[in-house]
Order: C-alpha cells, then sequence, then structure tokens
C-alpha cells in the first residue's frame, strides 16, 4: 500500500520558487518575440500547474504525466524560442509544418560558417541545454505534498491562475500582463498544421489548374538574357538614411557612366516573397510566375514541374546557365528547374580564400561567368546569385579596376584574414548595419562595372534583389520590396518596363505598391511573346 508522504512545513515555499521559475522560463520567448517585458509579465499555466501536481501527490503518483506535462512545456518554450527567432531573421512565424525540414538547411549553415567540429558542437550543446530544462521542469513538477504556512497562498495562487487561464481561453483577458503563453504557442502551431495542409492541398490545385505553359519569347530571341541577384539588397539600402549613405551615391554616380558607354537603364521595384533569408524562393517566384513564400510550396512547384522561365527561353532557342557561388551541398533543384549548365561553388574553380560565410567575392562570380559565357556558342538565358553581401558582412573588399587581374582568385588572398570577425562585428548592431550597408554597395560596384566593361550589344540585364535583410537588421516595419535596374544598349528592351512605372536610371521611384516578383514572368509574356 502506497504511503501518503506527511506535509512538510516549508514544501509550499519551494513550490513558489518552482512557480516563479517556470512563470520566467515561460514569457522568455514573448519577451523576444515582442520585446515588451513591462507588458507581458504573468505566465498563468507556471502558477497553477505546480499547485496541481502538488495536489496530486495525496492520490497519485503521476510520474508518466509530469514527464508528459514537462516535455510539453519544453516543447512549448522551444516552439516559442523558435518564433521570436524566425520574426528577427524572416519577419513571420514560425510554421511547424514547413519550418521543422528547413533545420537541416540551418545545419548546413552552421557548417558553412563554422566548420563541422563546432557545428556538431553546438547541436550538441543545444540538445543538452534542452535536456538539462526538461530535468528542471520535471523536477519543478515533483509531488510535493503541501503544508505549512504556504500551503493556502499556494493552493489560492493555483486556483486563481486555473481561473484566469480559463477566462483567457474563452477570450476574456482580466489581467492585462497576464498570458497563457503554453496554451497559445500549441494551440497557434496545431491551428497552422492543419491550416498549411488545407493549404497545400489548394496551392496543389490552384498551380497545377492556373499554372501558364512554357511560351517562346520572340521578342527576346537572339539575345541574351541575364538574371542577376544581388544578396540582401532591399528597398531601404535605398530609403532608409541608416543604409542609404553608400549605396545612393554609387547609383547616382554609376548612372551618368552606363549612359556615357550607351548603356540604358530604368528601375523599378518588386516585392519580394520573403525577408532576411531562403533567396531560392525568391529566385522560384522571379522564374515561376507563382508566389513562392515557403519551402512546401517551393518543393511542391517543383516536384509537379511547373514551367519557368528556363522552359520559355529554352523554347525561344535559348542556352539557359544558373551559377550558384553559395551552393555547396548537392543541389537537385537545379535539374529539377531544367538548366542546361550548372555552376555550383565548386564548379567556378575559386583559388582565393573563402570571407566567412562568402565562399567567393562577387567580382570573381561574374569575372568567371565571362569565361563561362564564352564557352556557349547560343543566345543565353543566366540565372546568377550573386553573395558577397550575405551576412557576417565582413570583410568588406575593394573592386580591383582591371579585372583581368582577378583571375583564378589568388588576388583576394589579402582578405582572407582582414576586418573585423563576425564575432568582434556582431557585437555592435549600428556597426553591423553600417558593414551591411558597405557590403551591398560593394556588390552593386562590382556589378555595375561588370556591366559597363562587358555587357553586350544585344543583351538584357535584369539586375535585382534577392530580398531585404532581416528585420533584426532593417527593422519590424519595413517593405519587403527590393529594387530592380534593367540595362541595355537597346532602349526598346526597356520601353515595356517603362510603361509599368519603372523610371530612368538606377535610383528606385518613390514608395509605393509594388507588384510581387511572381508578376516578372507574366510581363514577360506579355511584352516579348507572340502578339
Amino acid at each position: 500500500m502506497p504511503v501518503t508522504p506527511r506535509p512538510d512545513p516549508i514544501a509550499g515555499w519551494p513550490l513558489l520558487l518552482a512557480a516563479v521559475l517556470l512563470n520566467i522560463m515561460l514569457v522568455l520567448p514573448l519577451w523576444l518575440r515582442f520585446g515588451d517585458v513591462g507588458g507581458r509579465w504573468i505566465a498563468l499555466e507556471a502558477w497553477w500547474l505546480p499547485v496541481l501536481f502538488a495536489w496530486l501527490t495525496a492520490h497519485w503518483t503521476p510520474h508518466a504525466a509530469r514527464a508528459g506535462v514537462a516535455l510539453l512545456l519544453v516543447l512549448a518554450v522551444a516552439a516559442g524560442l523558435g518564433d521570436a527567432a524566425t520574426h528577427q531573421i524572416l519577419g513571420r512565424s514560425l510554421n511547424l509544418y514547413f519550418d521543422l525540414p528547413a533545420l537541416v538547411s540551418v545545419h548546413h549553415l552552421l557548417v558553412g560558417n563554422l566548420g563541422q567540429v563546432l557545428a556538431v558542437m553546438i547541436l550538441v550543446v543545444t540538445a543538452l541545454l534542452l535536456l538539462g530544462i526538461l530535468a528542471l521542469v520535471f523536477r519543478g513538477l515533483r509531488p510535493v505534498p503541501l503544508g505549512g504556512s504556504a500551503a493556502v497562498p499556494a493552493l489560492v495562487i493555483g486556483t486563481l491562475a486555473a481561473v484566469l487561464t480559463a477566462l483567457e481561453v474563452a477570450g476574456e483577458r482580466v489581467v492585462p500582463v497576464a498570458r497563457t503563453p503554453v496554451v497559445d504557442t500549441l494551440a497557434f502551431q496545431s491551428r497552422q498544421i492543419r491550416e498549411t495542409h488545407h493549404a497545400r492541398r489548394q496551392f496543389e490545385t490552384a498551380v497545377v489548374d492556373g499554372a501558364r505553359p512554357a511560351r517562346a519569347l520572340p521578342g527576346l530571341a537572339g539575345r541574351d538574357v541575364y538574371l542577376v541577384f544581388v544578396e540582401s539588397y532591399g528597398v531601404s539600402l535605398t530609403d532608409d538614411p541608416r543604409f542609404s549613405g553608400p549605396v545612393l551615391p554609387r547609383l547616382e554616380a554609376m548612372a551618368p557612366r552606363l549612359e556615357a558607354a550607351g548603356l540604358h537603364a530604368v528601375t523599378g521595384r518588386l516585392d519580394a516573397p520573403i525577408l532576411g533569408g531562403q533567396s531560392w524562393l525568391a529566385h522560384a517566384s522571379m522564374l515561376s510566375g507563382v508566389w513562392i513564400d515557403n519551402a512546401l510550396w517551393y518543393r511542391l512547384m517543383l516536384e509537379l514541374g511547373l514551367p519557368t522561365l528556363v522552359d520559355d527561353f529554352k523554347a525561344t532557342g535559348h542556352e539557359t546557365m544558373t551559377v550558384m557561388p553559395a551552393i555547396t551541398m548537392p543541389w537537385p533543384e537545379g535539374r529539377a528547374y531544367g538548366f542546361d549548365h550548372i555552376f555550383a561553388a565548386a564548379d567556378l574553380d575559386y583559388a582565393g580564400p573563402p570571407l566567412n560565410w562568402v565562399t567567393m567575392p562577387d567580382q570573381f562570380t561574374l569575372h568567371r561567368f565571362n569565361a563561362l559565357r564564352a564557352q556557349v556558342s547560343a543566345p543565353l538565358f543566366a540565372q546568377v546569385a550573386l553573395v558577397s553581401s550575405h551576412a557576417p558582412w565582413t570583410p568588406i573588399l575593394p573592386l580591383i579596376e582591371d579585372w583581368e587581374q582577378v583571375g583564378d582568385g589568388r588576388i583576394f588572398a589579402p582578405w582572407g584574414e582582414a576586418g573585423p570577425s563576425p564575432e568582434t562585428l556582431w557585437q555592435d548592431m549600428e556597426r553591423v548595419r553600417d558593414y551591411f550597408a558597405r557590403s551591398v554597395d560593394y556588390s552593386l560596384h562590382v556589378s555595375l562595372d561588370w556591366a559597363l566593361q562587358f555587357l553586350e550589344d544585344d543583351t538584357l540585364l535584369i539586375l535585382l534583389g534577392d530580398h531585404q535583410a532581416a528585420p533584426l537588421i532593417i527593422g519590424e516595419d519595413a517593405s519587403p520590396a527590393v529594387p530592380v535596374h534593367l540595362i541595355s544598349r537597346d532602349p526598346a528592351l526597356l520601353q515595356p518596363f517603362r510603361e509599368r512605372g519603372f523610371v530612368p536610371g538606377l535610383i528606385p521611384p518613390k514608395p509605393g505598391q509594388a507588384a510581387g516578383m511572381d508578376a516578372f514572368r507574366h510581363w514577360l509574356h506579355a511584352d516579348f511573346g507572340p502578339g
């Protein structure tokens, strides 16, 4: 027969201490997500769960229940922290339906930045930390018999917290600073999983029924078309005084140089489907003409074999190429798109130093692209994804004035250890923002100088950002738009874009409603397709 433990006259005080610690753990994700410590400082579940398990002691020893609830609490905290991080980095909420598979990409990013050993160490430490928290929560829910002077206050507080939780779930917030983070997080993620699963079915039906077939673009027949993405180049670099210092003068200085060389330019804005990262979703939206704003839609787009600009240009008589210096792992997506020529980092024969996460400087990428282009006799449609302006934005390189000196990249050796380390730089966010702007300025300087010197008479260059930087850098309410520059020696190629609101030069038009990146393929069909 189980023996009921005798009440401990001081048991209530450790119970209240456990509630306080649990409360801090549960509201921490809310503080990180909303930045409002004063407005959210009571987690109601922290005040009735320990009391409930203490009360159950007299009737049942619920070890399995304790373990289950402890695991649920830790998962809710982990999801809350993930939501805060996702919001700061990508400007949206965590969605477990399609974000859990992306953990593999996070591991690859850690390996790329820190190396295999440090990446594994971080994952091991994270796992041990979560297990340690789980053990502490399990202990905090231990069945301690109530007794002594703290018993009555503990029961009163626990009962009141349970009542407030029920009211909160029913939509009545009695205490403004109180929340139910565990209930809210689990309910939100459960709802997202159901809604995303339903949206998946709708997406599959919609894209199959509404997908445009491959269509030749006779207005671009015989002409090279280059789609060049500049990493993290958003309109904050031209609209926000915190970032425009290096970039606006660069654009203003390069525009007359292009014009003097016989190059015409128009500039507009397009809304990117994402913020802060996942550049491949922007690439997919531009290529497919479908709004792709999450990894699931991206995977479905490729699995369904939706036609893209790659197919359109093949139908026009072009060979197709993609140059992806950031790709260091197997990339089956390139084959799924149907590119004739795929050049990832290992295929570009770069002999210089890596620059933190950046595998090679943009000037080398474009210099190497010149040589790759020379190997193709047919008109070429090429996608090039530059990478120098990717975080951590150190070091900042200069332009090598003589492009022939770029060679195999060994000329960049002096910058392998230049500039502050990422660990040093990221201790000062204002300095990070300065380096971010200067990094994008470098990419634009290189790209525009390359266009100035190497763009052929029959070429259309589409130079644009892939997405804005993370909200952590540019702020919570920044536009999702990116500048889009179209450059050619033939002004007739640019006229359709002027009619769509693009303005002459390299400075984007005033902020306003912008079309999404998914509109671009449809524009090419309308403006350069069969009459």
